[in-house]
């Protein structure tokens, strides 16, 4: 079985960093949302077993100086000389030439050892994956979200390249009772995980727990191990299942708005703005 990677930007913080490393995680992602008690962890971290990590950050930016100046400040909170992974993140469209020159100096200079690219547009990561500028793609991959099976995997296999997954429990839809098929077996949050593990050529998978809990059963993949062939049909039954559930969601209405909104409202108040939050404009 492969890696998982913990992310910062849905509520994990410095307890959730310490039982990942201690049950032997050793990627972490400090996302878009650089949570300060992640970052206390990860310097920590540093500090004391800096060979032993590897960070990953990411950046939206256009701009070559904006990206240099995220790069700086994440190296500057984390105490490091360098973070091993910078991801362009987003890029859904050819990536201009002037943030590629960037990147590739930010690599020369040795603050950056590798570089990552995520796209929702699969032509595009597909054309990437023969771009010797970058050291893997990064793409939205689960069981309801299986494109990427047959218009990003094969070229990445074909030219080595490897995937780093996310979206594994497609916000938590995939554990949704309302939205499974019937006479079929509620996956467990691990089986998301080992459902995009299994797959060749997924060589990493984030995950984003809010708890320890969730921390726990996120871990419990690498324990339980690969999927059989009957377990990954079974995952994919539920998947197109919740695909059907979320099509066939009637539109909302004047009410249902102005719930959503008062929820994403509370949500903002209590965790501040997350990449889940900002996950339900591109679903």
């Amino acid at each position: 079985m492969k890696g998982l990677v913990l992310a910062s930007s849905y509520g994990a913080g410095a307890r959730e960093v310490d039982r990942a490393f201690e049950r032997g995680v050793r990627h972490f992602f400090w996302g878009a949302l650089r949570r300060r008690d992640f970052g206390r962890a990860l310097r920590r971290l540093c500090a004391s077993r800096r060979d032993d990590l590897a960070v990953a950050i990411q950046s939206f930016t256009h701009r070559r100086a904006a990206l240099r100046a995220s790069v700086d400040l994440a190296r500057l909170r984390l105490r490091t000389d360098y973070v091993d992974v910078l991801c362009l993140a987003y890029r859904n469209a050819p990536i201009e030439p002037r943030i590629l020159d960037a990147a590739r100096k930010l690599v020369a200079r040795g603050v950056v050892r590798s570089l990552v690219v995520s796209s929702h547009d699969r032509p595009l990561l597909r054309a990437l994956a023969a771009d010797p500028t970058f050291d893997a793609l990064m793409v939205r991959y689960n069981a309801a979200h299986r494109g990427a099976e047959r218009e990003v995997f094969p070229a990445a296999e074909a030219h080595r390249m490897p995937v780093l997954a996310y979206t594994a429990t497609r916000w938590g839809s995939l554990l949704d009772p309302k939205a499974l098929p019937p006479n079929e077996p509620r996956p467990r949050a691990s089986d998301c995980y080992r459902f995009v593990l299994s797959h060749p050529a997924v060589a990493a998978c984030l995950f984003g727990p809010a708890t320890i809990a969730e921390t726990d059963e996120a871990l419990e993949a690498l324990a339980r191990g690969p999927m059989t062939p009957d377990e990954l049909a079974w995952m994919a039954r539920v998947g197109d299942a919740v695909r059907r559930h979320v099509r066939a969601a009637p539109p909302l209405g004047a009410r249902d708005v102005a719930r959503h909104a008062l929820e994403m409202a509370r949500s903002v108040a209590r965790h501040g703005l997350t990449e889940d939050l900002l996950s339900r404009f591109n679903r």
